[in-house]
């Protein structure tokens, strides 16, 4: 941890005012965007000027990895600091969250800081049963609504209720806000897109995904949204900037996981856990500077903590507290490019999403992911990993063979490759989305982002599949993981609090 004598020499010797004053935090995060889904990033067909103008101003990440390819795990682990396997039932999807592990809302807030959240905090799950009286990611301000006229768009008018949580503040403190869109979540509103002008030529289909017209509409659907939330931003920026407070507030944002599509929300596969992310504090340090380092998101929560000067809490093993790097010193380097050399790879995993698979089984996956490969240990390759092909409709009565696929959230895109599954163009991605995957697999994610091209078996990449599972393996074993140190079932006995489906005894 950086403490404010040391951060006063770094910012005199690159040229910037020492702390004067603890710093706002305005954390921003929306629901299953993946990289490069803004126009900062030079994606077509989007635009996210609010996004846009965190990165002019301030550092552009480029390999940012989110905690979880799914929402809970992955806000809890950004909440706590911790990866999702080290938090137990906040690991999984729709659990609880034990109060033990402490969050940066609850730290800020105790050493004097105004702390809420509007919009989506953590969750689905329980955290009363975990001893919280309140969201994990602060105290709610989401009482103001406003019709969006956009089927699928949350009624959360987060501007407003940022106006409220403002109001409120007490003039001496600083303030730590989460806000937390419902976009772009599914569902969206069908044809929107083009119905607001947008152009099916403009989109970048990935590969993993075929490029027909109506994948092109289901993406332009999702970029819709996506802007929805970037013009909240826009307007929440604008609020502290006439409030003399933008100078002085640390602004994160990014996104929880991957798009909702096919192969990547709930798959560690790059559109499943690369993520967005820009940071800027324009009192502190330069912008117009972007970083290719490997971050996480346990490297967020020791950011602001460290701006903050905070300690993260010894909960059990005090040499694994912390866990993630505070990138203050990469966001004070002025440099561009892969800026610190001792960052050469971060991790993500998942463990349960959805009620996809007999007696509620997870689909066990880690990923270590570095600049220029992403490596993936599936644990139980046996199991279907978008979930059972089959489930019952109702008690004693199967389904029709690929109902089950409930890992993919319902969507034009997935009905489309079902109902062209047979169809010799279309069965490959079909098949790249539901069919059982080997242990391990090794994507070079500079030539091959869609993840198509499995290098673990490839002879030519044996150094390089031994040198990342054997790091996997050592770094899992020494955090606790249960998957590592063969405890692994335990993550079959948290209880899900949401909708339970049944599946036929694989």
């Amino acid at each position: 941890m950086i403490n404010r004598l040391f951060l006063g020499v770094i910012f005199m010797f690159v040229g910037v005012k020492p702390l004067a004053k603890a710093p706002n935090i305005l954390f921003v995060i929306s629901d299953d965007q993946s990289y490069p889904h803004a126009s900062a990033y030079g994606c077509r067909g989007i635009k996210t000027p609010a996004f846009d103008k965190v990165a002019n101003k301030g550092v552009l990440f480029h390999n940012a990895i989110s905690g979880s390819p799914g929402c809970s795990p992955s806000r809890a682990s950004v909440l706590t600091g911790r990866y999702h396997w080290m938090i137990e039932h906040a690991g999984t999807h729709a659990s609880t969250f034990n109060k033990k592990y402490s969050t940066f809302p609850d730290l800020l807030e105790t050493s004097g800081y105004w702390v809420g959240y509007t919009g989506k905090g953590w969750g689905p799950g329980k955290y009363k049963d975990g001893g919280f009286n309140r969201n994990p990611a602060g105290p709610v301000f989401s009482s103001k609504k406003k019709n969006p006229k956009i089927k699928g768009i949350s009624s959360t008018d987060y501007t407003e209720n940022f106006n409220v949580f403002l109001s409120n503040k007490p003039e001496d403190k600083p303030f730590c806000f989460w806000l937390g869109g419902h976009e772009p979540h599914r569902v969206f509103e069908k044809g929107i897109g083009l119905r607001k002008g947008k152009k099916l030529s403009d989109i970048d289909v990935p590969a993993f995904l075929p490029d027909t017209s109506e994948i092109r509409s289901d993406i332009l659907d999702y970029y819709v949204e996506i802007e929805w939330f970037d013009s909240h931003l826009a307007k929440i920026l604008s609020v502290l900037d006439e409030a003399g407070e933008l100078g002085n507030t640390m602004v994160i944002v990014t996104s929880d996981n991957g798009m909702a599509f096919p192969r990547a929300k709930a798959n560690c596969y790059e559109f499943g856990v690369h993520v967005p992310l820009a940071i800027m504090w324009t009192d502190r340090f330069s912008g117009g500077r972007f970083a290719n380092d490997p971050v996480g998101f346990v490297d967020l929560t020791a950011t602001i903590l460290d701006a903050a000067e905070l300690e993260h809490p010894n909960i059990s093993k005090p040499a694994l507290a912390p866990i993630g790097h505070s990138l203050i010193p990469l966001l004070l380097s002025e440099k561009s490019g892969h800026i610190d050399a001792s960052r050469t790879h971060v991790y993500s995993g998942r463990e349960r999403h959805s009620s996809s698979r007999y007696k509620n089984w997870t689909y066990p996956q880690r990923c270590l992911r570095s600049e220029e490969y992403i490596y993936i240990r599936n644990f139980r390759p046996d199991r279907w990993p978008a979930g059972d092909p089959q489930k019952f409709d109702s008690p004693g009565n199967l389904g029709q063979m690929h109902g089950g696929y409930h890992d993919i959230d319902a969507c034009p895109t997935l009905d489309f490759l079902i109902e062209n599954r047979n169809n010799p163009k279309y069965k490959p991605f079909f098949h790249l989305s539901v069919n059982k995957r080997p242990g391990e697999e090794l994507f070079n994610i500079k030539n091959d982002p869609a993840c198509l091209n499995n290098l673990a078996l490839d002879p030519t990449f044996l150094k390089v599949t031994q040198k990342y599972r054997d790091e996997m393996n050592r770094f899992l074993k020494n955090t606790g993981d249960p998957r590592a140190n063969g405890n692994g079932d335990i993550w079959e006995s948290y209880k899900r609090y949401s909708k339970m489906r049944s599946f036929p005894n694989p």
